[in-house]
């Protein structure tokens, strides 16, 4: 049976990629009774049925799925902050991080706008870029009119299904315009394989860019914690995951347990007061919501 992956799914159809074919195709009926939805990302097997069109009879198994947008198998998310206009944001950032560890996607953190920057401002800003280094995560600085941009990022996105994500004005766009000049071209070959017009509503798709796969997606800019539980929390804080073995109570949440070795962290400032704050401020979140039937 035919094998390929969904690239782009819009109004019930969905385009699977299967060497340079595009194959236009409905998810079974079943599918729907079972509640599983077919995503872009998602590699599946397809039936044939004429020249261009199919049904996907197969979804395989996903390694991680996100909600918004509805993308399946990223192994890597972009997470694009200004150094200012608007100012870096710690706490936007860790909410970011938070969700994409709960995903099992790997972060990437792109800084922009460094160019912009004064030497005081980027002297108050350094140990919080010193902070997330330590703490692991990998990091790249990007600035307006940077040459060698597709340089710098074409090893981290290929062979990587990779998602772009940040907050309004951070220079997601001025991104996405140097690294894909060529989106209109592909999008257009897509739709001349399958003998259609361009679409012009707003859709998730995967575009080929520097060796990897890119999702263009829109609305992408917020996370929320629907799908972390309070005991999950820490695990999505690396430098919580290693001191929360030597907790005494195995469900410790880190507030005021007793021999907390998180706690114990935090005072001796081997985990950062303002992580701890974050953590605390989102356990409140996970707290205050509503319950899930």
């Amino acid at each position: 049976m035919p094998k390929g992956q969904i690239r782009k799914a819009l109004s019930g159809f969905y385009y699977v990629q299967d060497g340079d074919k595009f194959i236009q195709c409905r998810g079974r009926g079943v599918f729907r009774n079972r509640g599983i939805s077919p995503l872009v990302g998602d590699y599946v097997d397809y039936e044939v049925e004429g020249g261009s069109d199919g049904t996907i009879t197969v979804v395989h198994e996903r390694k991680n799925a996100l909600v918004r947008p509805p993308i399946a198998n990223i192994d890597q998310a972009l997470l694009v902050f200004s150094l200012t206009e608007p100012d870096f944001n710690p706490l936007l950032l860790d909410r970011f991080l938070v969700v994409l560890e709960s995903f099992q996607v790997e972060p990437i953190i792109c800084l922009t706008k460094t160019d912009l920057l004064s030497e005081e401002k980027f002297a108050k800003i350094k140990p919080f870029l010193d902070d997330y280094k330590a703490i692991g995560y990998q990091m790249i600085e990007t600035y307006k009119g940077d040459g060698d941009l597709v340089g710098n990022l074409s090893p981290i996105l290929e062979d990587k299904i990779s998602v772009l994500a940040g907050q309004s004005g951070v220079g997601k766009s001025t991104m996405l315009n140097t690294v894909l000049p060529s989106l209109n071209l592909k999008t257009g070959i897509i739709s001349e394989a399958l003998g259609r017009g361009k679409h012009t509503t707003r859709h998730v798709e995967l575009v080929e860019v520097c060796g990897g796969l890119l999702a263009d997606t829109p609305g992408f800019s917020s996370f929320d914690f629907d799908e972390i539980d309070k005991e999950e929390l820490s695990e999505c804080f690396p430098e919580f995951r290693e001191a929360s073995k030597r907790c005494k109570f195995r469900e410790c949440l880190h507030i005021s347990e007793p021999k907390c070795a998180v706690l114990a962290n935090v005072d001796s400032g081997e985990i950062k007061g303002y992580r701890y704050k974050h953590y605390v401020k989102f356990l409140e979140e996970i707290n205050d919501r509503k319950p899930r039937y």
